[in-house]
């Protein structure tokens, strides 16, 4: 099992939303640095994707800084340097710049997003 989530959209390329679920993991604490990364034929199964893909994502990955490849041993998540709450905002902004597209797009109020938001906020909690 992946030690994070890929939620697939339609509306984008499979290998970015790879890419921005890692990016999300390591940067809200799920995936810390040490950690073993899945191999390039394991992340291929598990998000079903082909293995140039999944090469694919562990490449960029690597070249951010996000990874490190250690032949013989695997991949471990490592952590960028300057990794700070600027890059944290930047992954937030996305998702928030695609629930306000789709809300206004459905015409939901901004009333009513920021009540749902409040509401989902509450229910999840503090996280570790």
């Amino acid at each position: 099992m992946l030690p994070f989530t890929v939620n697939v959209r339609l509306n984008a390329p499979v290998y970015e939303q790879i890419i921005f679920s890692v990016k999300k993991a390591v940067l809200s604490g799920h995936l810390q640095a040490g950690d073993p990364f899945p191999s390039v034929r394991q992340l291929s199964l598990e998000c079903r994707v082909n293995p140039n893909t999944a090469h694919k994502v562990v490449a960029a990955l690597t070249v951010e800084g996000f990874l490190n490849v250690r032949p013989g041993i695997g991949t471990v998540v490592a952590l960028p340097e300057g990794v700070n709450r600027q890059r944290q905002r930047q992954l937030l902004q996305d998702d928030l710049e695609r629930l306000v597209v789709e809300a206004k797009h459905l015409n939901v109020s901004e009333e009513l997003l920021m009540q749902t938001l409040k509401k989902h906020w509450n229910k999840i909690g503090d996280l570790p």
